[in-house]
């Protein structure tokens, strides 16, 4: 298998687990969920490292494994940035009251964040707040999910959005505060290529308009959430409906381009 179809097999391995995990209940979701997540952060890891380099992977994973490992065992700890929570045991091993896998979605997400707002802005400026944005929107999915399944509980939950009870608003707000950090320290560390989509950002993009197009779906219809779906699906808009324009834009244009005109050879 080449290298640049790698990216796309991991994705459609969990494209696959992901719609299997409505299919399942009890210790299966629960492992489900731990391997959709391995999934998901090899994938996003991958990615980078075949896509720009050593540097960029080592700093994804730096920086947002890492960073993502050290704000949980904060939360956990104080209550803050995110507000006080204690996690279930049903994810796997725990570090400092944090399971294991909770950094690895951090970076899952992060990286095709990131990748979006390179496609779709120019300042620096911009795109960190894009893909913040985008970062953190994802949690107006993955909170009301991971709550309903009794995989993290919050000790004081108010005040909440409405229709997503159980949950307390400093948890989004401190998403979008540590994915703001996230998203500025993200290019100095891991230098310049991270400032530029190309191509072989295809497997991110989709991964990106998959969990967009695929939780609205989940939410609304398989797992009964349809006060999150709202919520996600307002929220992951502002950059995946952007997004798809763009990528259908492109694609519209290249297919009204003209043919190159063939060469013709000069007589001997």
């Amino acid at each position: 298998m080449s290298r640049a179809r790698v990216p796309w097999a991991l994705l459609a391995v969990l494209v696959l687990a992901q719609i299997c995990y409505p299919l399942t209940g009890g210790t299966t979701r629960a492992g489900l969920t731990v391997a959709t997540v391995v999934l998901g952060w090899l994938l996003s890891v991958g990615h980078a490292l075949l896509t720009r380099g050593a540097r960029v992977a080592a700093a994804l994973v730096a920086l947002v494994t890492g960073g993502g490992f050290a704000v949980e065992a904060l939360g956990v700890a104080t209550g803050f940035p995110f507000g006080s929570y204690d996690y279930s045991g049903e994810l796997g091993p725990k570090l400092a009251g944090v399971p294991l896998i909770i950094p690895l979605a951090w970076t899952w997400m992060a990286w095709p964040a990131w990748l979006t707002a390179v496609r779709l802005t120019r300042s620096r400026a911009a795109r960190v707040a894009l893909a913040a944005v985008g970062l953190a929107a994802w949690d107006l999915f993955l909170d009301p999910q991971m709550v309903a399944e009794g995989y993290w509980t919050w000790l004081d939950a108010t005040p909440a959005l409405p229709g997503l009870p159980g949950i307390p608003v400093s948890n989004y707000l401190g998403w979008l505060g540590f994915a703001v950090l996230l998203a500025a320290a993200l290019p100095p560390l891991a230098g310049p290529s991270v400032d530029r989509a190309d191509g072989r950002d295809g497997p991110m993009f989709a991964l990106y308009l998959w969990t967009y197009a695929s939780s609205v779906l989940a939410h609304a219809v398989f797992l009964r959430l349809p006060a999150s779906a709202l919520w996600g699906a307002a929220g992951m808009a502002v950059a995946a409906v952007p997004l798809a324009v763009v990528l259908w834009r492109a694609r519209r244009d290249r297919a009204a381009a003209p043919d190159p005109a063939p060469r013709v050879d000069a007589p001997a």
